[in-house]
């Protein structure tokens, strides 16, 4: 789900009350975003609904991205109970990214 500025709140803190949020900062002219991507939706699509992924484009919403201090893109954040519980940035493999997830929900 693409997520702004003015619903960041709503679709990502108040979700990851309920359900891990996987956050993917990105921009659209960013290789590395392009190329990590299908691989971050694979492993999230993977988990069947236990976890949800969001897309905040940094360009379009620099206020939450100033917010989390997004100075690289890619950068991810994972979310639970509404605070950030695991990050990295830069492209990864997917084993990774599911180590992130797992911890997460435990």
């Amino acid at each position: 789900m693409e997520v702004t500025d003015s619903d960041f709140e709503e679709k990502v803190i108040e979700k990851s009350r309920k359900t891990v949020v996987v956050v993917d900062f990105w921009a659209s002219w960013c290789v590395p975003c392009n190329t990590l991507a299908p691989i971050i939706s694979r492993a999230v699509d993977s988990y069947k609904g236990k976890v949800v992924l969001a897309k905040v484009n940094v360009d379009e919403n620099p206020a939450v991205s100033n917010e989390y201090n997004i100075d690289a893109i890619p950068s991810i954040k994972i979310f639970k109970n509404g605070k950030v519980v695991a990050e990295f940035t830069g492209v990864v493999p997917e084993d990774i990214i599911r180590k992130h997830i797992e911890k997460a929900l435990r």
